[in-house]
């Protein structure tokens, strides 16, 4: 075992993907991640689309489901935080929780295999245009003077404070959401199809493993328990989907509302 017995374990190796099309000018850039994001969506698009048509009273099974989806993030995100504002900010905080979703659950999918955002690239790229929503959301509404002032003078705070505290509140706001919004949504995805590789990978070794019962019964074991770490990722992915929809909700209500 000592030149690793034909095993090689899961790493961030496992996480990194040439391009699709080497040496095509102008595809260079089009490698797994890539092409996962630009599927989900289209499919978060097209899903909507189909969505939308032909609606009934009483509704079938796919309008019930686009309906149960819509009012959660309707309800229970964008007018439960932005109360009166929510609509105008309901398209993105709904096409945001579904290509979120759609992307999370590639890594469970069979084709795929690989959570889209597992790629820190990718959620931070999500995080910024959150950024970019809520903090445009703030300008627009109090001007450029009128935003700063709000969002680093806290109301209440002894001038005396304020060269301690203006710098923290501008790190909170510009720098440290849209960072931990990445991470956060990065980390868990990261994470958890790590878990999955580990017990897929080293299973299907185990399994394989000549003249050895044990290791044999105990890939079978590591091979069933992945299916029950696929299923924990299917709630995790949605977990996730949630959670950054509803910072993102959150963000935006602290930059528009009327009190600090």
């Amino acid at each position: 075992m000592e030149s690793g017995g034909g095993y090689t374990p899961p790493g961030t190796h496992d996480f990194e993907f040439e391009s699709m099309f080497p040496g095509v000018p102008g595809l260079e850039w089009l490698n797994k991640p890539a092409a996962q994001a630009i599927i989900g969506a289209a499919v978060v698009i097209i899903l909507w689309w189909l969505a939308s048509r032909n609606l009934k009273i009483k509704p079938n099974k796919r309008q019930f489901a686009a309906e149960y989806i819509y009012e959660f993030v309707r309800n229970g995100i964008a007018r439960d935080i932005l109360h009166s504002d929510f609509r105008k900010f309901l398209p993105y905080l709904l096409g945001l929780f579904s290509f979120l979703l759609v992307n999370n659950w590639f890594g469970e999918f069979f084709l795929f295999m690989y959570p889209t955002f597992s790629n820190v690239g990718y959620a931070y790229g999500l995080a910024i245009l959150s950024w970019l929503i809520y903090v445009g959301a703030g300008f627009q509404k109090w001007g450029f003077g009128g935003f700063l002032k709000k969002a680093l003078i806290p109301e209440g705070v002894p001038g005396y404070l304020l060269p301690i505290v203006i710098p923290l509140e501008f790190l909170a706001t510009f720098i440290t959401r849209p960072i931990t919004l990445a991470l956060r949504l990065f980390a868990n995805l990261f994470a958890g199809h790590l878990v999955v590789l580990v017990f897929v990978v080293g299973g299907g070794f185990l399994i394989t493993y000549a003249n050895n019962a044990f290791f044999n019964v105990a890939g079978g074991v590591s091979m069933a328990f992945s299916l029950v770490i696929l299923l924990l990722e299917l709630f995790i992915g949605a977990l996730q989907a949630y959670i950054f929809t509803v910072l993102t909700a959150q963000y935006v209500s602290t930059s528009i509302a009327e009190a600090h």
